[in-house]
């Protein structure tokens, strides 16, 4: 198992926190994915959670957004259906929800005023505890995040 790839159980465990941030229900939901690749500062997405993740929530009736700074654009063809785009803020363009999959410096740098007002939703899902949560919440979002 690579290092930064994380059990089955983990992608199911993050498709179901996403859902319960969602109030239950993914049906019908656009979701913004920021970051394919299993670690930052890499273009491999050879075992990220995302490959598995992103299919989860396409069967939950999820329609998903992604963008990673730095993908090998061979990972398209791993995941079939979603929309690929040229930025985080572009991903977020009328979404219900946005997920923070990989820790890269650009999402830490994204004013959270500015990806809210994209958003159609206020769900922010942060896996990688990026954000602080009073800073989430000042910019009006519904804010999880791991252990915290």
């Amino acid at each position: 198992m690579n290092a930064g790839r994380l059990p089955l159980f983990c992608d199911t465990a993050m498709a179901g926190r996403i859902e319960r941030a969602a109030g239950g229900r993914l049906a019908g939901k656009s979701i913004a994915v920021l970051g394919i690749t299993f670690k930052p500062d890499t273009d491999d997405a050879r075992e990220a959670p995302s490959l598995t993740l992103i299919p989860m929530l396409q069967e939950k009736g999820a329609t998903v957004r992604v963008y990673d700074p730095h993908i090998d654009r061979t990972a398209e063809q791993l995941l079939p259906g979603v929309t690929w785009c040229g930025s985080a803020l572009e991903a977020a363009e009328k979404a219900d929800i946005a997920v923070v999959v990989t820790e890269w410096n650009e999402f830490r740098a994204l004013d959270l005023d500015t990806l809210k007002e994209r958003m159609r939703g206020d769900v922010l899902v942060d896996f990688r505890n990026i954000y602080l949560p009073a800073q989430a919440h000042a910019a009006g979002f519904s804010y999880t995040s791991i252990g915290r």
